[in-house]
């Protein structure tokens, strides 16, 4: 419990009269949005402080190793040389979705020592508790969460183990969730004497895999065993594991909304922003709602400008190819190989603007170029675990350049997904200095890297993959919402309205972008939201049902149809189709004063982003039946045609005997 003693300080320091109450959210006096930074504090020195004592006159204990800076405006202390402790801290900063990041040192107050490492990021919510181990969350989550936990710290295994730090994820208490992700307190380091392997990863698995869902338990035991027998790969792992999450997540169904669009500013004379989707122009685009992107040009006019529409056209004509590969695959693409394959498109996308440059013969500070960060949700086909075929895994995939962002926000929490690519962000990864001291530089927020300054070669990718497993919003934007941490700030506010169905996507991202243009205001602004829905529609059932006939005739029907439709589809390679994608003309006439319709591209298939034309045929059918019969039957089957998660899922939960009278799922 927080002690009603300890006060905070306003971050304004201009502000008159900056203590306030722990818990308020704004400044009393200036109305400036109070910090409240709790600390992870490591160590055993750090235990034996009683809860409630102020530690270096600054930081309030408020439960064991739980502290609170109550003056977030002023520079934590870091001592001139680095302690070894805390650089891996700093060469892992990539890796801050999972993993906390240094913040300072802090001494006892009675010792007059330096030895307690205080971490920021840590797996610690906004009133100072700590979230749960995922021992204590396991029973009561979802069978496709539990696979995802497993992936997400198999994912991390490679990094740790690299560094020494791989004993980390043994330690169960050190390991908390925040919801889909996993989150670690601190890193501990291996003893140099101790070879740990994939072996005692899968020992500590054991003891959850055995009270797994049922629809993943026998899974995760073939995989736990192979761990644990055999000399196996972490990749071979990795593939085993992929495959149970991906058929998981699928028995979910997944609706996508999306919005998107940019906004000069109150005090800017041109827009140099670019988004896709952008308000109304694009409802027609057949990568929507699959696609989004938000791209901040550098270079002014006739500059950022150009720069941020071309990288949006050509990342839209790369996509294009790329999905209609997939599409026409009969296996599941592997994460590894749609992580390339976005990475070589982002190196053309960044050479047509590098071309663009060298024909203006550009040089230095002219040289045009953007910062981007794109969302690509890739539907694929797959087997669940039930048994029955989705046409969606629930695959998203995240990337950025530069210092555009994404967030993930639900009604519990808000998350940053991306890291920036500036000079404080560069000072940390090379070890040089701490993320809070780095951020007093001048050049602190200089970015170190966008698309259209160098070569391809030079640019350092990294594309995330994330699974789509619970109702959230995805927020792309450009530095001019972001600046000020107004995200943080004011989530709640501007999210959860449409979380709840109080309000549309469109009507979110204009109040975003009026939310940016009043608080930062001194630069353009682009917003591009996906609400993503998992949770099931349910239709309630209010007139009398169709003759079984009927129904039973209609369906034998269409399955007749989608027969005749899958005999007539061809599977082409993989590979050949790569190549083709990454052997595109580099010289073709992006010029702005052409329109986008203009440039020849590969059409995705009607059935990966539009409904079926099964789809189209039921809701027609459905009008003229409902006018004849009035029947609730009728809606039911259309929800079985169009959404045969929801459907399946509302029958599961029905009694024995009822089920029996539910359609097969194939």
């Amino acid at each position: 419990m927080i002690s009603t003693q300890l006060t905070i300080y306003c971050i304004n320091p201009g502000c008159n009269s900056p203590i306030n109450p722990i818990g308020d959210r704004v400044c009393a006096s200036c109305q400036t949005p109070l910090v409240q930074r709790y600390l992870w504090a490591t160590g055993s020195l750090s235990a034996q402080i009683t809860p409630g004592t102020k530690v270096a006159d600054r930081y309030g204990v408020i439960t064991r190793q739980i502290w609170l800076d109550t003056q977030p405006g002023l520079p934590p202390d870091v001592p001139e040389e680095l302690p070894k402790e805390v650089i891996p801290y700093l060469r892992l900063y990539q890796e801050r979705l999972h993993l906390p990041q240094a913040y300072g040192f802090a001494s006892d107050g009675e010792k007059d020592t330096t030895d307690i490492l205080l971490l920021e990021n840590a797996p610690i919510d906004d009133t100072g508790n700590i979230y749960p181990t995922i021992v204590e969350a396991w029973e009561q989550a979802t069978a496709v969460r539990q696979v995802y936990w497993l992936w997400q710290i198999l994912q991390l295994w490679k990094p740790l183990s690299e560094l020494g730090l791989s004993r980390s994820l043994l330690v169960v208490d050190n390991l908390r969730v925040q919801g889909w992700c996993v989150r670690l307190l601190e890193l501990y380091q291996t003893p140099e004497d101790e070879k740990l392997s994939l072996k005692n990863l899968g020992e500590c698995w054991q003891f959850w895999v055995a009270s797994a869902k049922t629809s993943v338990a026998k899974g995760l035991q073939n995989i736990v065993q192979d761990m644990c027998e055999t000399e196996i790969e972490l990749d071979d792992v990795a593939t085993q594991l992929n495959g149970l999450l991906l058929a998981s997540a699928a028995e979910l169904p997944l609706v996508l909304k999306v919005a998107g669009s940019t906004d000069i500013g109150p005090i800017m004379a041109q827009n140099e922003d670019a988004c896709y989707p952008n308000t109304l122009n694009d409802l027609d685009e057949p990568l929507f709602s699959h696609l989004s992107i938000v791209c901040d040009g550098i270079g002014g006019h006739e500059g950022g400008e150009v720069a941020s529409r071309l990288a949006v056209q050509s990342v839209k004509l790369q996509i294009r190819a790329l999905l209609a590969e997939v599409t026409e695959q009969a296996v599941l693409v592997s994460p590894e190989l749609l992580q390339e394959q976005l990475e070589a498109s982002l190196r053309v996308v960044n050479n047509v603007i590098c071309a663009r440059n060298n024909e203006q013969k550009r040089q230095g500070k002219e040289r045009m170029a953007t910062t981007i960060v794109m969302a690509l949700q890739v539907p694929q086909r797959v087997h669940t675990s039930t048994g029955w075929q989705s046409n969606n895994t629930h695959e998203l995939y995240l990337a950025n350049v530069g210092d555009s962002r994404a967030y993930w926000i639900t009604r519990n929490y808000c998350q940053l997904l991306t890291v920036d690519d500036d000079v404080a962000t560069r000072e940390v990864r090379f070890a040089k200095s701490l993320y809070r001291k780095a951020l007093i530089r001048t050049d602190a927020t200089a970015l170190t890297q966008a698309l259209g300054t160098r070569n391809a070669e030079s640019l350092r990718l990294k594309i995330q993959r994330f699974i789509v497993e619970e109702d959230g919003i995805l927020l792309l934007c450009s530095d001019g919402l972001s600046d000020n941490d107004r995200v943080e700030q004011y989530w709640q506010d501007y999210a959860i309205p449409v979380l709840k169905g109080q309000m549309t996507v469109e009507d979110a991202v204009r109040n975003w972008i009026n939310l940016a243009n009043e608080k930062n205001g001194r630069d353009n602004t682009s917003v591009v939201l996906t609400y993503c829905r998992v949770s099931p529609e349910y239709i309630v059932p209010v007139t009398p049902a169709l003759p079984e006939e009927i129904i039973e005739a209609e369906i034998q029907e269409e399955q007749e149809e989608l027969e005749e439709l899958e005999e007539e589809e061809e599977l082409i390679s993989f590979t050949e189709s790569s190549q083709t994608l990454l052997d595109l003309d580099l010289d073709l006439d992006l010029d702005l004063d052409t329109s986008e319709e203009s440039v020849t591209s590969p059409e995705i298939p009607p059935t990966l982003i539009t409904k079926p034309n099964r789809g189209k045929r039921l809701v027609m059918l459905g009008g003229i039946l409902a006018l004849l019969v009035g029947g609730t039957s009728l809606g039911l089957f259309a929800w079985w045609q169009i959404n045969l998660q929801g459907f399946q899922q509302m029958c599961r939960q029905l009694p024995q005997k009822v089920q029996q009278s539910c359609p097969p799922s194939n």
